[in-house]
């Protein structure tokens, strides 16, 4: 498969997804685009070889070998569409090694885990599945400052904390619960509750807090962003998209007084377009 092949394979894959990342990738020159849809992929198919197998395989050998294929990516020998792409990428881009194998580990934790007792706990999820996408995304974005590492670290988490908060009602489905147990106790929300979806006072007074949480890292995002010099800041624009996108779907989640059971809240296509374009002119012209 030549280069040209694999990111073309890599583009429609993320194009297909119907992903709320996709409308803010647009936003950037090719080269930095095709980067993108090249780890968008990656992520995409990493993520379903746990959630989604191969019929006929097993999650944790569809993760061996992704491994190998990572480490055939950094050593130039890559045989997979994806991986081909991606070893042009990471070396074009200078992207380390390790956060895609922290990515990994993130995604095998759903092998090993369907509750988390602490917060902390959660943390190191949310930042292995989230934050560090983020930090590879900084390498194409062109900003790789502490200040923008402690920036795309927030906002992964705020991110996570708000696709947990949307989906609490079909992972508990699928028996996985990511909102800590402690604060389940502390609500006095029970498990089992959670899993009979049943809506309550109690419920809406547990997804307050997690949605509280979810804006102190939207906040701590903000801050950091704020502290960063303008070209910084204009690096970044894509990534504002993704953060107004999100902290639009945490509002309607909010809005809705948290009628997380139903139909998938989310933004319309227009609605998404409309947060990118307007982002997009304020970098500009700010």
């Amino acid at each position: 498969m030549t280069l040209d092949d694999a990111q073309a394979y890599c583009t429609a894959l993320t194009k297909q997804s119907g992903s709320n990342f996709y409308y803010s990738f647009l936003f950037l020159p090719k080269a930095r685009r095709n980067a993108m849809y090249t780890v968008y992929a990656f992520c995409k198919a990493v993520d379903s070889a746990v959630d989604e197998p191969p019929p006929g395989t097993q999650p944790q050998e569809e993760l061996t070998r992704w491994r190998a294929e990572l480490e055939a990516a950094y050593h130039g020998t890559p045989t997979w569409p994806i991986t081909i792409s991606l070893a042009h990428h990471v070396k074009a881009l200078g992207i380390p090694k390790v956060y895609f194998e922290e990515l990994i580990k993130g995604v095998e934790m759903d092998l090993q885990n369907n509750r988390y007792l602490t917060f902390d706990e959660l943390s190191l999820y949310c930042y292995r599945v989230a934050s560090v996408v983020g930090l590879i995304c900084l390498y194409i974005f062109g900003a790789t400052s502490a200040r923008a590492q402690d920036y795309a670290v927030a906002l992964g988490m705020a991110f996570q904390l708000t696709n947990i908060l949307r989906d609490v009602g079909t992972d508990a489905a699928q028996n996985r619960i990511y909102l800590p147990l402690e604060d389940l106790t502390t609500s006095q929300h029970s498990e089992k509750a959670l899993r009979r979806q049943t809506y309550s006072p109690e419920f809406i007074r547990l997804m307050e807090f997690e949605a509280a949480r979810a804006h102190q890292y939207y906040e701590k995002a903000r801050a950091a962003f704020n502290a960063l010099s303008r070209q910084e800041r204009r690096a970044l624009t894509v990534a504002e998209i993704m953060r107004g996108v999100y902290a639009g779907i945490l509002k309607k989640i909010e809005d809705s007084e948290f009628q997380v059971f139903g139909p998938r809240i989310r933004l319309s296509t227009s609605h998404r377009l409309a947060i990118a374009a307007s982002i997009w002119l304020r970098s500009r012209f700010s």
